[in-house]
């Protein structure tokens, strides 16, 4: 386990608990996963949900001990136990923002804190139990994105909140704030790493090629392309680049070539030198 996962993973349960606390308890707003279960038996019968949060999570973190690796189930353990932590923490010590008369703005802001929360925990590869297990678990061996999978099993927990105790209104405000939530998660989670990815077809292709190398520091592969109606042979080149550097490598290919065709694409994920490797091929982060 490394300090630097550990103390952001504090962070995002800080953050996370306070967004809970207050935006949701105190606008009586649901939530979804396991935490909407803690909210939904604290509408209920007022029960704690710093403590039912830790006795929600013991199935959880036995199927994380057989599913997840040694430091993930440790950091789990730590981020679940931060949040009840928190969670204590922030319903004795509230800061009142009386935000009742606006709630998309609650919705907003529960949604942001809670995304941003939960973004770093599974940035530093924490979970904070539950239903966070499974989304890991699920991204892990299916592919999908953490957000996506929270958000389907959180509409389940807001419908039976929904059921119970949630007003319709504050039931879709709810739905807001989670879609949110969703969101800034998986902005978090590979945002960091989003590139650009530059399809670029010219019949000065070795210019251009040279030009991104020299000028950018930046590689480029070039592949080989036949137009279907000529059937004329051309290099394709392929390049990546960080999203500030978009528009300099548009500039360098127009300085070149001002009728290439250049086709721009989001790359959500990179790894390798320039991006997650330096040129010695160490990680960048150590």
């Amino acid at each position: 386990m490394k300090l630097k996962n550990i103390l952001f993973i504090l962070l995002g349960a800080a953050i996370f608990s306070f967004g809970i606390v207050h935006f949701n308890m105190q606008n009586e707003l649901g939530e979804g996963g396991f935490t909407g279960i803690t909210l939904l038996m604290y509408f209920l019968w007022g029960w704690d949900p710093a403590v039912t949060n830790i006795l929600l999570n013991i199935p959880a973190f036995i199927v994380g001990w057989k599913f997840l690796s040694r430091n993930t189930f440790l950091y789990t353990v730590i981020g679940t136990l931060a949040v009840s932590l928190f969670l204590s923490v922030f319903q004795n010590n509230q800061y009142q923002l009386y935000l009742q008369s606006d709630m998309t703005l609650v919705a907003l802001f529960a949604g942001v804190s809670i995304g941003i929360g939960l973004g770093i925990i599974f940035r530093y590869g924490g979970t904070t139990g539950g239903v966070d297990i499974i989304a890991r678990i699920v991204y892990k061996y299916a592919g999908w994105s953490m957000g996506k999978t929270m958000f389907l099993f959180d509409g389940l927990v807001i419908a039976t909140s929904i059921l119970t105790y949630l007003e319709l209104v504050e039931g879709m405000y709810t739905l807001v704030a989670v879609y949110v939530a969703a969101r800034v998660i998986d902005f978090i989670q590979e945002g960091a790493y989003a590139a650009r990815g530059a399809t670029i077809i010219s019949n000065s292709s070795t210019e251009i090629s040279n030009r991104i190398m020299e000028k950018m520091d930046r590689g480029v592969t070039v592949l080989q392309g036949k137009g279907h109606y000529t059937g004329e042979k051309r290099d394709v080149l392929y390049c990546v680049v960080a999203r500030n550097e978009i528009v300099r490598l548009k500039n360098i290919i127009h300085e070149v070539d001002p009728h290439a065709f250049v086709a721009v694409t989001s790359v959500h994920d990179v790894v390798g030198e320039g991006f997650t490797l330096d040129e010695n091929k160490k990680p960048l982060n150590d």
